[in-house]
């Protein structure tokens, strides 16, 4: 259905110029990325209870669910939160699943056992995967776009420093004394603390996205807030604004059925695999690395530090991300990334298993690849599915594409669990094998949005 009245929203929120505005949405925005850790401990807590607690066991079921129950969790709460977010609009759905997520991490952090903590492991995935998908989806609504990569890239840039900012804590934890039965409990409780803030932070600075507004037909609501936004930037820059040459796009509310016939199916389709790739490549590592250092004959300390070091190739990756994301065609970006991470998965697993790499060698090739992998989880994450959608049906749309990304996460642990068994080199070996495969479908079936206004995407 199509909105009559119209207050040419997207063109008016495209014509401004970057400003301080731009700023204060895009640092409430990664803040909020930045301080929701549950997914960024998660390899540092499966270490201690794999190595110092005991609750969890080598080669166990229990121990490859550890990864699953949490990926379950995730795809459901994509699957879920990505049509509530299209009904009941960006700021109220953050604020809804910040607080659900921070409940069940001060719940994880209570625990008596490992069963009740896989209760809230699986509640911990569900606020994250909504949360994950109306941040980034959401923000691309909020930004102009002649440079919408290159802001959703800054925005990943911060958030994604949580993964190593996870690692050094559970390192510098190790190293202070305190019992291991506690330090996992810490590792939960800091992002609870940090997500109430960010939380405040949305509550008080973040508008609606009049773009949302639009599409719901509430165009007065909508008016009023680009009015309001356009007269903070032409205070901070101190100059008036150009007027709006562009004639208004038409506005469309699409029902979820849309996601799967048209256009929108070939989207739906190349988003799904997209994120697949993205999913089974970072989260097997993110979760597994330190196991796997220790599966290579590293100590517990030893393989936090290899795997604290090989982390920090996150933030270096997304930031070179930030830099040619709006000057590089979106379908060549990914395939390059993905045989890219194909070349250093082959590369890594074949050294380890011949034993022709050291301590600080396998650190420099873990850093690559993670940076490599970064680059790429910017790509997908933030910016190519986040994009691909009309404004009514954008939480929809990047909801059920990583709802599907998530899904070979959910078998996937089992046979990592399977193989790292046998050798952590074969992980990595497996790992290659699926950036090729999506490499393969993403240079046959992607779609170009690079530089396309969210009006004219949303054209379908």
């Amino acid at each position: 259905m199509e909105n009559a009245k119209s207050a040419n929203i997207g063109a008016r929120l495209d014509r401004l110029p970057d400003s301080k505005w731009h700023v204060k949405m895009w640092l409430v925005t990664a803040f909020a990325l930045l301080v929701c850790w549950s997914n960024g401990i998660g390899g540092a807590v499966q270490n201690i209870l794999l190595n110092e607690v005991h609750w969890l066991e080598p080669g166990s079921a229990l121990l490859a669910m550890w990864g699953t129950t949490y990926t379950i969790g995730q795809l459901l709460g994509a699957l879920v939160g990505g049509p509530i977010g299209d009904k009941i609009g960006r700021k109220k759905s953050i604020i809804l699943y910040e607080c659900i997520h921070i409940s069940v991490m001060i719940g994880a952090a209570l625990s008596p056992n490992v069963y009740v903590l896989y209760f809230f492991r699986l509640a911990q995935g569900f606020g994250l995967g909504a949360l994950l998908v109306v941040l980034f989806a959401g923000f691309t609504e909020y930004v102009p776009s002649r440079n919408r990569g290159t802001w959703s890239s800054r925005t990943s840039f911060i958030g994604n420093w949580a993964h190593p900012i996870c690692n050094l804590i559970a390192l510098l934890l190790m190293g202070s004394g305190m019992a291991m039965s506690m330090n996992w409990r810490v590792e939960f409780m800091i992002p609870s603390a940090l997500s109430i803030i960010a939380t405040i932070m949305v509550w008080k600075k973040f508008p609606e996205s009049p773009r949302w507004l639009e599409s719901q037909g509430r165009v007065e609501e909508a008016d009023a807030i680009v009015t309001k936004i356009e007269h903070e930037v032409e205070r901070s820059t101190g100059k008036s604004l150009p007027p709006v040459t562009a004639e208004p796009a038409p506005v469309k509310r699409l029902p979820y059925s849309a996601l799967f016939h048209g256009k929108l199916l070939r989207r739906t389709i190349v988003g799904s695999l997209v994120l697949i790739g993205m999913n089974t490549i970072q989260y097997t590592l993110m979760t597994w690395m330190p196991t796997l250092m220790n599966g290579l004959g590293y100590n517990t300390s030893q393989s936090q530090f290899m795997t604290m070091f090989g982390l920090f190739g996150a933030p270096f990756g997304i930031f070179i991300a930030s830099l040619i994301m709006d000057k590089v065609p979106r379908k060549v970006m990914g395939v390059v990334l993905l045989l890219g991470m194909a070349v250093f998965g082959v590369l890594i697993g074949t050294l380890t298993s011949l034993g022709l790499v050291n301590m600080t060698g396998l650190i420099a090739l873990t850093f690559i690849m993670n940076t490599i992998i970064y680059m790429y989880v910017c790509y997908a994450s933030a910016v190519y599915v986040p994009e691909m959608w009309p404004t009514s049906a954008k939480l929809s749309g990047s909801g059920f594409c990583n709802a599907m990304g998530r899904v070979s996460n959910v078998f996937f642990p089992f046979l990592v669990t399977s193989l790292a068994a046998q050798s952590s080199s074969y992980v990595f070996m497996l790992l290659a094998a699926v950036a090729v495969i999506i490499a393969v479908c993403v240079g046959a079936f992607g779609v170009e949005t690079r530089g396309e206004s969210v009006e004219a995407i949303g054209n379908v």
